[in-house]
Parts: structure tokens; sequence; C-alpha cells
């Protein structure tokens, strides 16, 4: 039977692992997920370049990291942008600033999950990125040509570099990925969330900004959320432990 010590007891460890959930949670405000070109921890990269400088105040990657996403032979994963021909300049930029979001974002904390993969053993999923630049972004790229839905997986690498497999043909964007919700949603397996929230919500990933990081605030936003619902689940828990208390308690 319980005795009142034993609720107090109870109840105070209950409200400490409560505690300690919200403060795991906010500690993933600032961090660098565990991938193949990643830093440890974010922190200043004076030098970043070109579309990945907004970052450079708080960073996940470092300036080589910067410098190589901007390239057609980058030695990050010796992805080939031009797999069905030349990528139009207007597309390659949102796969740049794509490439820069995914490396240096030090606010990626909530969408974070383990990644069996064998390079990398943590990916995001299901980030919400804002109306604005999913649209931009297909809008830019619908007159390109592409052989394949899921860029993640399924190319031919016997050369080193992404190559369509054989049972693929190149087609018109347009015709792989017929809006933009299918476009950022398939892409790199769910990477991305498609929403029609614009930049002024404060509810979704920017990855076009100027200034301060936007993408902060909208983190925070995030976790504070889960860090209530954990809250209230605790807060059931204690109310259920108190009632069951007070009928065995002699």
């Amino acid at each position: 039977m319980f005795s009142f010590f034993h609720r107090i007891m109870w109840l105070s460890v209950a409200v400490i692992l409560a505690l300690f959930s919200g403060t795991l949670s906010l500690e993933k405000l600032y961090m660098c997920m565990d991938a193949k070109h990643h830093k440890t921890k974010p922190g200043p990269e004076g030098q970043l370049y070109l579309q990945c400088a907004p970052w450079r105040d708080n960073a996940c990657c470092t300036a080589n990291t910067s410098a190589e996403a901007h390239d057609d032979n980058s030695y990050l994963y010796n992805f080939n942008w031009n797999h069905c021909g030349a990528m139009s300049p207007q597309c390659k930029k949102h796969f740049i600033q794509d490439t820069c979001f995914y490396e240096c974002s030090p606010h990626l904390g909530p969408w974070i999950e383990e990644a069996n993969q064998s390079w990398r053993k943590e990916r995001i999923v299901n980030v919400p990125l804002c109306l604005e630049d999913c649209h931009t972004w297909w809008e830019d790229c619908k007159n390109d040509m592409t052989c394949k839905t899921n860029w993640h997986k399924g190319w031919d690498w016997t050369t080193g570099i992404n190559k369509c497999p054989t049972d693929s043909q190149c087609r018109k964007w347009v015709d792989v990925f017929p809006t933009p919700k299918a476009m950022c949603e398939q892409i790199w397996s769910n990477s991305y969330l498609y929403t029609t929230l614009p930049k002024t919500s404060g509810r979704c990933m920017q990855m076009w900004f100027t200034g301060e990081n936007p993408n902060k605030k909208v983190a925070e936003y995030y976790l504070l959320n889960s860090v209530d619902q954990q809250c209230s689940v605790s807060f059931t828990a204690l109310l259920m432990l108190c009632v069951t208390s007070l009928f065995l308690v002699v």
C-alpha cells in the first residue's frame, strides 16, 4: 500500500522527468545532425561561401563545405546535377541553396531522426518548408529534365558519380514532378514537408533569407509545442497516480 511519503516521492520523480524531458527538447534548438560533413556543434563561420553565407553567424558547415556546395564536381557526395543534360542556372541555384540549408542550418533539431545509412547516422524528415520557397524552386526548374522522382537512391554509381539507371529515361520536370508538393516531398525521401504557410507565418522553415536567421524562432515554436505535449502527458500520468494512490493509501 502507498503511504503519503510514497505518493510525494513518485510525484517528485514524475515532475523531474517531465522537466528533464523539456530540457532535452530545448537543447535541440542548437544542434548539428550526425552526418557526413557536419560539424559536431554549430558555431560562427565567417568565411562561408556565396549562397551559404546567411548561416555564417552560427553554422553546422565549414567554409570548405560551403565552397564545395557550389561546385558541379563537388567531393561532398559526387552528385551530378547534370544527369539529363545541363541543369539550368536558375534551377541549380535552388539545389545549391538546398545543400547550404541541409549542411549549415543549426536549427533542424525538431526534425532530425536516426538514419540507417553508411554515410550518415542521422537525417531530417518532414521539415515544413515555406510555400514561397517550394513554389519558386519548382517554377525555376519546371523546364529542366530528370529521370527520377527520388534522388536519394536508385542511381547508377558504377562510374563514381550518379547516372540515370538503365531502366529510366529523361523526362520533362513537370512530368516527373507535376506539382511543387510532389517535388519538395519526393525528391529527397520526405526530408521536406510541403506547406501552404507563408514566410510571414513564423511556422515554416526558410531556405532563402537575409539578416538574422528566421528559422530559430520556427524551431523554437515546434520544440515548445513538443514540450507542452510531453508535459500534458506527464500531468495526466501524475493525475492517475494520485487517484490510484488515494485508493491504496492506508
